[in-house]
């Protein structure tokens, strides 16, 4: 059991190693996945914060959260991609004859994913610092709100593992984020959810992303989380449960 556990884990660091050498050798697409949320974040604060009542007197801090949501739906796109490239290339099948776990071909790019991310989420930050944004949190909120983004993370890259096996095109294996991209705007990430129609505000209170971003804005703030972070784990637990299952499950289709 224990040289199972010990090959698995050596398995894992090459595959891991693998997919984070395709991603230092195309630095741009980091800096493409952080450009969008940067630019809704400088939309949003300059030219519509002033129209938008959030009832707080630092819009970037009311915003912050979903613009990390928004950038982290973005980076996984380039998930299922690479793994598309993967399959389509047949590297599965020369991996496949050698005396490998074969879950750690899937793990390489969901774990390279958390790391991607991280980065995107470490400039947008850093950009939000720059236009102002502040936060109370200590380092217990702070360690609380990178556990949330990468539960976050983990479960929309095992979503991403999907499309990644099963897409016939190129389009079709990033075009499975644009949903995701969406839903942060019907919720409570830019505005309030009291401001919308009775049957958004429904939707937008019982959707995952308004659970997280509540989360995440009331630990960087300082305030009581309440039952939010219980929800929001809920969501991001449940989803990578079911994409895992339905993910390893395509996978051994394929092998």
């Amino acid at each position: 059991m224990e040289g199972t556990k010990k090959h698995f884990f050596n398995d894992l660091s090459v595959m891991l190693g693998r997919s984070m050498r395709h991603i230092s050798r195309s630095m741009d697409t980091i800096i493409t996945v952080t450009i969008m949320p940067i630019g809704f974040m400088l939309l949003f604060v300059y030219v519509l914060g002033g129209a938008i009542q959030t009832g707080t007197d630092n819009y970037v801090n009311y915003l912050l959260p979903g613009i990390l949501l928004i950038a982290i739906a973005s980076g996984i796109a380039y998930t299922a991609l690479r793994l598309f490239i993967d399959v389509q290339g047949g590297i599965f099948e020369r991996f496949h004859t050698m005396p490998i776990s074969r879950s750690t071909l899937l793990w390489g790019h969901v774990l390279s994913s958390l790391v991607s991310n991280a980065l995107s989420v470490v400039i947008i930050i850093i950009v939000a610092l720059i236009m102002g944004f502040r936060s109370p949190a200590g380092i217990l909120s702070w360690l609380a709100v990178t556990g949330i983004l990468a539960l976050f993370t983990l479960a929309l890259s095992w979503i991403a593992i999907i499309p990644g096996l099963s897409a016939k095109s190129v389009d079709g294996a990033g075009a499975f984020s644009y949903p995701i991209l969406f839903l942060p705007f019907i919720s409570s990430a830019f505005v309030p959810t009291e401001s919308m129609p009775s049957v958004v505000r429904a939707f937008a209170e019982n959707q995952p992303v308004t659970s997280i971003v509540e989360s995440i804005r009331a630990l960087l703030s300082g305030y009581s989380v309440d039952n939010d972070i219980w929800v929001a784990l809920a969501w991001c637990v449940g989803i990578v449960l079911v994409a895992y299952f339905f993910a390893m499950r395509m996978y051994k289709k394929r092998v």
